[in-house]
């Protein structure tokens, strides 16, 4: 594989169906709740010939070498979810979407009717008010009356995916997280890490298995529906990623010597190949990545992927079917159904191999 693509190369989007990535699911397995240990969840495997193999995610070392490369995501879940009310009196439910300032914000904003320019709203148990700018396609400009994390911090909660029933609380707080969270920004966890806890990472490292990070800040439109029948009229959400001259750095040390580079997450893909794609490899890639990955996209650093299980229908599901071919993933999710995995967040993981091709 080639260590960079041509500066802003498009990749094609393939002419599929968005029925192509559908699936059934019965609703009682989406995980409300994470394992008792953050490695008790079970872990299958898609091989590269395409098998699949039942396991636990305590066998993960087992399916990494010296030499190999893990990819993290270190961004952090903020509590960014308010609710409030207008000075009308109608309510309001705000979930900040991205920091552009230390006292600005975009933000969803639920309300009976769109708020106006001007118009102030009075958030959290202990209410401040924060002023509507404008709007920007979808997302509202706020401007708070302070630092917009220490008030998130404050007085938010955590923004727990639509799929999950119940309201956050102090479990929430520590188990929506990764171990490695560093840098505050994401309003979805990449749930891929979830499942490491800081024994497991010690344990790869000293096997000889290298770290290193990237950042992507979820935003919410991880979650929104692909709402077009052919997949290439969908127009993707934008995220911020930053992917270090460091990591780029172990990317080409790795495969040097025959290692795999293993993203930990799809977001941990994204940023990475949105840098192969911005970046000339040798210095930090970061910007605003809209890159929509299907099946037939080239790869340009991902060998493997650790991944949750996915959403019918979503991005992230074409995404893990373009790694590894829309019929192994389609029979990789049946058997998950059958044999009772658990879905999406807190829920089960799969170590993906790329597609062997001769």
């Amino acid at each position: 594989m080639p260590l960079f693509l041509p500066r802003h190369c498009t990749p094609v989007i393939a002419d599929l169906d968005l029925a192509d990535f559908d699936y059934p699911l019965p609703p009682e397995l989406i995980a409300q709740h994470p394992a008792e240990r953050r490695d008790a969840s079970r872990l299958l495997h898609l091989d590269g010939s395409g098998d699949l193999h039942d396991r636990q995610f305590t066998d993960l070392p087992s399916l990494l070498r010296a030499g190999d490369l893990l990819v993290f995501n270190n961004t952090r879940v903020i509590k960014a979810r308010l609710r409030g009310h207008k000075a009308s009196g109608g309510q309001v439910e705000v979930l900040v979407e991205r920091i552009t300032d230390a006292d600005r914000a975009l933000a969803h904003v639920r309300a009976s009717k769109s708020p106006r320019p001007g118009t102030r709203l009075r958030l959290g148990d202990t209410p401040f008010e924060v002023t509507v700018l404008g709007r920007q396609d979808e997302l509202f400009e706020l401007a708070f009356p302070g630092p917009v994390l220490e008030l998130l911090a404050l007085h938010g909660s955590v923004p727990l995916p639509p799929y999950i029933s119940h309201a956050a609380d102090h479990e929430d707080e520590s188990r929506y997280q990764t171990v490695y969270a560093e840098k505050p920004g994401a309003v979805a966890a990449p749930t891929a890490g979830l499942h490491f806890d800081q024994a497991m990472l010690d344990h790869l490292q000293a096997m000889g298995v290298n770290q290193a990070f990237v950042t992507l800040h979820v935003g919410a439109g991880t979650f929104q529906p692909v709402r077009v029948s052919h997949i290439r009229d969908h127009v993707m959400h934008a995220e911020r990623y930053e992917v270090p001259a460091d990591t780029l750095q172990k990317i080409r040390e790795t495969r040097a010597r025959g290692g795999r580079v293993i993203a930990v997450g799809t977001t941990s893909v994204r940023s990475l190949e949105a840098a192969a794609r911005e970046s000339d490899g040798l210095q930090d890639a970061q910007g605003d990545t809209r890159l929509f990955i299907t099946p037939g996209y080239q790869f340009a650093y991902v060998d493997a992927l650790i991944t949750n299980f996915h959403l019918p229908q979503s991005t992230l599901l074409m995404l893990v079917s373009a790694l590894a071919g829309i019929e192994p993933i389609r029979r990789a999710y049946a058997h998950a159904v059958q044999s009772r995995y658990r879905f999406f967040s807190y829920g089960d993981a799969m170590f993906i191999e790329a597609t062997q091709t001769p």
